[in-house]
């Protein structure tokens, strides 16, 4: 079949078609020779609903603008069609790519659900609410190293965190129990969406797939369990925030603050035009507290800046830059190292950092009458001992045992309270722990010696 004619641009091929529309790939005539999508809608074949879904797809395009989100660069029309220009995703959408790796690691699993977070916290600062989150709607930019983008608004439609809708919108596979049974729903749905994107990533299929729309209502209706497929790892801080996105009452399903604060995402940390910025400026806090010999705060600072530079590597594409973050990277640890001997060995190095705000002893004290959260916080500092004395196997099985203990008890904690606050920052300061731990296991024993670790903390 011959490609379109369309004005202003050169169709190079057909990227994929729906009912109405059909999305090519093209080059623009003139100027930059940059690469886009145009979904070309046929008007003889819109009804209502369709073109109110067409509208509403073009009007939010026009103002919401983000790294995550498809940009829509223009829209025009003929006598036969309308033309959507957009952003070209060369790495296809999220759904093919689980096919081709069955799969996902974790780690890639979390780099993606950071991305679709932080363009979902942006679209509800919006008050808008996508309607229909699945992975053939989450884009990406290239096959290697890609970057995620939110996209196809058709269903989304305007509502505040307080409002309640009763319209039938979305994929049966990804649409919120409440949506099918009550009829009434929020924005909440936009998190259960979210659960099914993540489960269908770790384990390569929805918790819910179907043979028919029949058994997947008769799931639905029956709040059938959801469970973590048989020989799957995932992380217990994985699997606390997917328990709490696949929840079938939204009065108990996570909430928005709390999705967006979750340890698992990590965002305050998460790559952006920032990152390098904040890092090279608490470097730069850090460089002074070494000077002054403020060996605590430098040690605390190095680290604070490596939180930011370690994603920032991870995403960076550019292999030259990619090399300079790397040297950054191992300098800022190796002087981590050289001051935690300064402090006193790994005994009193892991004492004094574990408790340098006194934030530790305070947890602790609160925890006295819960005698399983006082017991797992024992075994965390435990594995800050093991990790000093480098014994980085038994360090990674404690911080493990630990926080599996204290992710659970944070779920339960009263919102709000002084408990729950100091256990939501242990709880991110051991997983980070635990993370640097596992990388220190994975790296070969002469990367490992050349870090010159002796009888210090490595921490992040």
């Amino acid at each position: 079949m011959a490609l379109p004619q369309i004005e202003g641009y050169i169709v190079a091929e057909k990227l994929g078609s729906g009912s109405y529309a059909t999305v090519y790939k093209a080059y623009r005539k003139n100027g930059p020779r940059a690469v886009v999508a145009i979904k070309c809608v046929q008007k003889a074949k819109l009804s209502t609903v369709t073109i109110e879904n067409l509208l509403t797809e073009i009007s939010l395009l026009k103002k919401l603008k983000h790294p995550n989100i498809v940009e829509m660069k223009d829209f025009f029309w003929d006598d036969k069609y309308i033309h959507i220009v957009m952003d070209f995703c060369a790495g296809g959408d999220l759904s093919n790519l689980i096919k081709q790796k069955r799969r996902l690691p974790e780690k890639t699993c979390k780099r993606f659900l950071q991305q679709l977070a932080s363009a979902l916290q942006y679209i509800r600062s919006q008050n808008v609410c996508h309607m229909d989150l699945k992975p053939q709607n989450l884009l990406l930019t290239s096959r290697t190293n890609p970057v995620l983008k939110m996209a196809d608004f058709g269903f989304a439609q305007p509502m505040k965190s307080s409002e309640h809708s009763s319209s039938l919108r979305g994929s049966p596979l990804y649409m919120a129990p409440e949506i099918l049974l009550t009829k009434s729903y929020d924005a909440k749905v936009d998190l259960w969406s979210v659960g099914v994107i993540l489960y269908e990533c770790l384990f390569g299929r929805a918790p819910y797939s179907s043979g028919s729309l029949d058994e997947l209502l008769d799931k639905i209706k029956t709040h059938a369990a959801i469970d973590i497929p048989s020989g799957c790892h995932v992380s217990a801080v994985g699997q606390d925030l997917l328990t709490r996105l696949l929840q079938h009452d939204p009065t108990v399903r996570i909430d928005f603050p709390e999705f967006f604060a979750h340890p698992f995402l990590d965002l305050q940390h998460a790559p952006d035009e920032d990152s390098l910025e904040k890092a090279t400026k608490l470097a730069s806090e850090a460089v002074q507290a070494d000077q002054e010999q403020n060996h605590l705060l430098a040690i605390k600072l190095y680290e604070q800046s490596l939180l930011f530079l370690k994603p920032l590597f991870e995403a960076e594409c550019d292999p030259s830059k990619k090399s300079g973050l790397q040297v950054t990277i191992n300098q800022y640890k190796r002087r981590i190292c050289e001051l935690k001997q300064l402090t006193g060995g790994s005994a009193a190095a892991a004492t004094l950092l574990r408790n340098a705000d006194g934030s530790f002893e305070e947890l602790v004290r609160l925890s006295v009458s819960t005698p399983e959260l006082h017991s797992a916080l024992q075994i965390g500092a435990v594995a800050e001992q093991y990790e000093c004395e480098r014994n980085f196997t038994l360090a990674l099985e404690r911080y493990q045992a630990c926080l599996a203990i204290l992710i659970a008890h944070l779920s339960r904690e009263v919102k709000g309270s002084r408990r729950q606050h100091l256990l939501h920052l242990q709880v991110k300061k051991w997983l980070k722990r635990a993370e640097v731990v596992k990388a220190m296991l994975d790296m070969p024993e002469d990367e490992l010696s050349a870090l010159d670790l002796k009888d210090n903390c490595w921490m992040q």
